[in-house]
């Protein structure tokens, strides 16, 4: 396993994030088009990167940036390398580096993926990785469901 940290993505990474996040995150969330998803990544503000490469393949994704002052991040994960401590290594590093992460995080598993598989809930992975889940804080749309977490270096909310 090697782990890239960049704060620009090139063209080719961006193509294998785009295949990870259509294939990992549920189906109605997934970018039609590699403009689209530019866009989105685009828009980004401060944002900065890191990327599992196994075997010459992405296999996982991190990304953090600033939303309304605080700093966001979202992570991915090939679900063939799931359970395999991609993820929590990920946010180990980041741990180092960052004072507090913030998330949106879907808490059901009703959504399908692409494949036509259940979208797991990744809320027990966060908890068991130290973040708390903000219950009251919710993000309610159209295609998403979801619930904020948030983890601080000092371990308070």
């Amino acid at each position: 396993m090697i782990i890239i940290h960049t704060r620009v993505l090139s063209d080719h990474q961006k193509s294998e994030i785009l295949k990870l996040w259509n294939n990992e995150y549920p189906k109605k969330l997934a970018y039609k088009t590699m403009a689209d998803f530019d866009s989105y990544l685009q828009n980004l503000q401060d944002s900065s990167h890191m990327i599992v490469v196994e075997n010459d393949k992405i296999v996982g994704w991190y990304f953090d940036f600033i939303r309304e002052e605080e700093r966001w991040f979202a992570i991915i994960v090939d679900s063939k390398c799931q359970g395999k401590g991609f993820g929590s290594k990920l946010l180990n590093l980041v741990k180092e580096e960052r004072s507090e992460l913030n998330g949106w995080v879907i808490d059901h598993s009703d959504d399908l993926k692409r494949n036509g598989e259940n979208y797991r809930t990744p809320l027990p992975f966060y908890l068991k990785n130290g973040f708390k889940e903000l219950s009251d804080i919710r993000l309610e749309l159209e295609i998403l469901s979801a619930v904020k977490i948030r983890w601080k270096k000092d371990n308070t909310l």
